[in-house]
């Protein structure tokens, strides 16, 4: 059947459209992406403005005119950390469910690591043993580690690529200031929130996924040769003063890299690194499943009951 999946993120509205049957690997066949940073739609007291509520409508509007072009039979449709997160989230909710016809589902942290720790184990598959799983959204980061299909422990901190640029980097280019502040924020949420299990960071395969990931290892591969299969820790800390020395227009013009993205990599490679450095790992690889993959293997599984 034509599975559409509508995920409505921190930095976009995103539809994939797969082929998706029980026992048999998804396939993509068709996506529409809306780039729309909800918080820069948050006011002083954290409720989506009415023109960002207006952008989300419109946005989801589209994807659902695109879904019924491409003969679409079923929408699972779930909302992350942005939604989550506003002051009128919930009002936000459910005038989206009333206009579009559809149920929007809230993840919470727990929920999307362990969603995103089922695609990546159903990727690399059992054979590779026990694995720690990094995911950097635009609101979150989620860190979560086991040997089975579901997590044994998972964290979700608020340290996701567009929010961390929304509250700490305002300049073209950043300065050392913002750039100083926002480092030592990471590195105090990561020091004081990693549970026992993902602290003495054991496993077989240590492993990133998201657009975030994806980018930084196709920086690295431009700029240093490395695999873009992987990303490397001495590379990402070679990269990062390249990445702060360039304005937005100038990283918006490397590989891999929207005029969206330009603004958060910097966050986001900050981020990277400093798990990577919290966690002692010389690099992850990089596992092009990732969250929505596992909304679409969750609800075949459940198909099969």
């Amino acid at each position: 059947m034509l599975l559409g999946v509508l995920d409505v993120g921190s930095n976009t509205i995103h539809l994939q459209v797969m082929q998706a049957h029980p026992g048999a690997r998804p396939t993509p066949t068709t996506n529409l992406k809306t780039e729309l940073r909800l918080t820069d739609y948050l006011d002083e007291i954290g409720n989506i403005s009415p023109l960002g509520v207006e952008e989300l409508h419109k946005a989801i509007g589209d994807a659902l005119v695109h879904a019924k072009e491409f003969k679409t039979e079923e929408i699972v449709a779930f909302a992350t950390s942005a939604i989550r997160e506003a002051t009128n989230g919930a009002e936000v909710i459910k005038e989206i469910s009333e206009r579009h016809n559809i149920e929007l589902q809230i993840l919470n942290g727990t929920e999307e690591a362990a969603m995103t720790f089922l695609a990546a184990r159903r990727w690399l598959g059992w054979s590779s043993g026990r694995l720690l799983i990094l995911d950097i959204g635009g609101g979150s980061l989620e860190m979560a580690v086991g040997d089975d299909e579901y997590p044994e422990e998972s964290i979700s901190l608020p340290l996701g690529a567009a929010r961390l640029t929304r509250t700490f980097l305002q300049s073209d280019p950043y300065t050392a200031k913002e750039v100083k502040k926002l480092e030592e924020f990471v590195k105090d949420a990561l020091g004081s929130s990693l549970l026992p299990a993902l602290a003495e960071h054991r496993a077989d395969h240590f492993v990133a996924t998201s657009k975030t990931f994806r980018t930084l290892a196709r920086i690295n591969e431009h700029w240093f040769k490395d695999n873009p299969k992987k990303l490397n820790i001495t590379s990402l800390e070679k990269a990062i003063p390249k990445l702060l020395a360039m304005n937005n227009k100038e990283r918006a013009e490397l590989p891999g890299v929207s005029s969206t993205r330009a603004q958060q990599i910097v966050a986001g490679a900050i981020v990277a690194y400093s798990a990577l450095s919290k966690l002692e790992l010389d690099e992850v690889e990089i596992c092009p499943w990732a969250l929505r993959e596992g909304i679409v293997l969750k609800w075949l599984d459940w198909m099969k009951i």
